[in-house]
């Protein structure tokens, strides 16, 4: 995705990735309003006197910014997501958390989504449209096949999200050959309950935004979850090939830039079109 395309109307939200330094560190500054100001993480001092979340990823990463122009230009980024292109980074931050050899065994190009978030008031459906538009953009522009990443549901007790935790794992598991799981030594079980005593419609409402996208948009779970108590989040593994992209992002991929998409990456993985979930 250049730049330079816009996705949506410039008057109103917009996405776009960042085009400079200030602009990240907006972005960084829109996920410490969130992630420690809202959800309580734990920020070192050098975060808490920055105000900036800020690691050594986000140098080799991608920002992708939604910005509101109706506010004042220190405030007008109100969500943002880290992309990171395979080869960037000697390792994945996920792997941190999660054995991911088996999808670069692949042979896809990966991209690695995180640090998704947005501001309160803007976590609507037609946002989240807009940030799955500028990503569609983005692994057709960089031909990705495989996309995937951390999310979180907030909280550090799994008994408090039994449900959710039972639900994606009974209901969108990924295949093996394509399932990253939690590292031995951090393991957390999301088989809490049997899938027949889970009310599917209400644990689907519970779960947070940016969870409920990434399934819309076709997304798979990888086995095992991660307590990670600085940020105060269980987090798992999602995984959405391209193939799975809706074809609507594709057409407006393809009206929008002139360019066609890759049918390559478009082929690489409809073996895996009959899913778990």
């Amino acid at each position: 995705m250049d730049t330079d395309i816009i996705i949506g109307d410039e008057t109103e939200l917009h996405v776009r990735l960042a085009r400079d330094i200030s602009e990240i560190e907006a972005a960084q500054h829109l996920r410490y309003k969130v992630f420690y100001e809202e959800y309580n993480a734990q920020p070192s001092p050098e975060t808490l006197k920055t105000q900036l979340d800020v690691d050594e990823y986000d140098s080799v990463s991608d920002h992708l910014i939604v910005i509101d122009p109706s506010l004042d230009d220190d405030k007008r980024i109100v969500g943002t997501y880290r992309l990171i292109q395979q080869g960037r980074a000697d390792k994945f931050y996920s792997s941190q958390e999660f054995n991911v050899e088996k999808l670069e065994e692949t042979g896809a190009h990966l991209l690695e989504m995180g640090r998704s978030c947005v501001l309160e008031p803007y976590r609507t459906r037609h946002v989240l449209q807009l940030l799955w538009q500028g990503i569609a953009h983005y692994v057709f522009d960089n031909n990705i096949g495989l996309m995937f990443g951390c999310a979180s549901l907030h909280g550090t007790d799994p008994e408090t999200l039994t449900d959710e935790l039972s639900y994606l794992y009974h209901y969108h598991l990924a295949p093996p050959a394509l399932r990253p799981e939690a590292l031995p030594e951090v393991f957390t079980n999301m088989n809490l309950k049997p899938s027949k005593e889970i009310n599917v419609k209400q644990t689907f409402q519970k779960l947070p935004p940016l969870v409920k996208g990434y399934l819309r948009a076709g997304s798979m779970i990888g086995k095992g979850a991660y307590i990670d108590h600085q940020f105060n989040t269980i987090d798992v593994c999602i995984v959405l090939p391209t193939a799975f992209v809706s074809e609507r992002y594709i057409k407006h991929y393809e009206r929008l830039t002139g360019k066609t998409v890759s049918p390559d990456i478009l082929n690489l993985f409809t073996k895996y079109s009959t899913r778990t979930a």
